[in-house]
Order: structure tokens, then sequence, then C-alpha cells
């Protein structure tokens, strides 16, 4: 059996090896290494090839999203789960803009945790309710001030590719939309590539982000 293969960054040693204490009772989970910052995350990233980096945002020298960062652009297939004690928005945001595929926080339960290690791992994204409603609320304040324009672009969209998007949104997986919309994984696959394009988006979770910001959700 394939194991999800996980590096731990968290400036805290003692929440650094109790994570891997917690995470390694599921036979599913391999914790292959542990990092004390985002470039020594980045760094084993490079060595080990992970899965998931399990990622704490506020960390000295080199903080989480410095380490999301330089992870997407150098190792793509590794994808990257907040897991911090903060949920303001400025964090949140600054998470989203390096490149996370989901963000939860330390005050979970260990299963749920777990839970959101595979979830991201089969291509969900995984938001935790309290930072769901700190972007919601984000979005919503900058509809009001008019800070962003949608409209244009999603006019582009054709209704086949607004369906796609309503979906990711909802956290569906290739698999889960194909089987929904009656379509291939490889159409879903090629949908979703050409509205990033289209958009001018880079990944599935910007996407998730547009969607919300403008009630496609």
């Amino acid at each position: 059996m394939k194991k999800i293969k996980v590096i731990i960054a968290d400036d805290i040693k003692i929440l650094r090896q109790g994570l891997k204490a917690i995470l390694e009772q599921d036979e599913e989970i391999e914790v292959v290494s542990l990092a004390e910052n985002g470039k020594q995350a980045f760094d084993m990233a490079k060595v080990y090839e992970p899965d998931i980096v399990l990622m704490d945002m506020r960390m000295p020298d080199y903080d989480g999203a410095y380490g999301i960062a330089a992870i997407k652009e150098k190792c793509p297939n590794t994808k990257a789960l907040v897991l911090t004690t903060f949920d303001d928005k400025e964090t949140i945001d600054k998470a989203i803009k390096s490149g996370a595929d989901g963000y939860i926080l330390k005050e979970m339960e260990d299963e749920k945790i777990i839970a959101g290690i595979k979830s991201v791992y089969n291509g969900i994204n995984v938001f935790g309710e309290s930072v769901y409603k700190v972007m919601l609320s984000g979005y919503e304040q900058s509809k009001k001030n008019n800070s962003f324009a949608g409209d244009d672009k999603i006019s582009d969209l054709t209704e086949r590719e607004l369906d796609v998007v309503k979906l990711v949104a909802q956290g569906y997986d290739n698999k889960e939309i194909a089987a929904e919309l009656f379509l291939s994984d490889g159409t879903v696959r090629n949908i979703i590539s050409k509205v990033l394009e289209k958009l001018q988006l880079k990944d599935r979770t910007q996407l998730a982000v547009f969607a919300v910001k403008n009630g496609l959700d």
C-alpha cells in the first residue's frame, strides 16, 4: 500500500514530534521528515518529494508563506496544508496567495487533521469552518467596496465551464465532478486547465477563491 508521505514544518519541537506520533497512528500516512521553518521544509521537500507538507504559518527566519511559495515553484506535485493557530484575514490571505491547498487550525481533533491531509492528497481543498468564514466575510466586504471585478471574466466562461467551477468551489475532486456532470476525468482536467488559463489563475485553490468571491459556489 502506497503511503501518503508528509513533512511537518513547525518551529516548536514538541509539536513537531507530537504531530508525527499522531499522524503515524494512521497506517496510510508516513512522516518522512520534520522541519523548523519554511526554508527547511523547502529543502527537505526537494529531497523527499513528499505528497503533503503540513505547514505552520508563523515561524522565525522563514515563515510558512515563504516555504509554500518555494515548494509550489520547485515541487509542483507537493501539496501544502496549513496547520496553524492563526485564523486572521492577513495570515489566511498570505497563505492562499502563496499557493496553500488548504488551511486548518491546530485546535481541530486529531482525526480531523488526518482527514484534512487525506482530502488534500486526493485533490480536495480543505478550509476550517472559522477560516472559511473569515475568507467569505473578506470577499463580501470586497464586493461592497467594488474592489474586484469578476463579471467580465465570468462572461468568458461557457455554461459547462461554470458548472465545473461551481463544483470545484464546493470541494469536489475531478472524479466526483466527472460523475456529477457525466464527463470523463480527462475532459474535466482539460476544462479546469482552460478555465485557469481564461481567468489567469495558477491552481484549483485560486479558482475556488475566485468562485467564492464571485458568488459561484
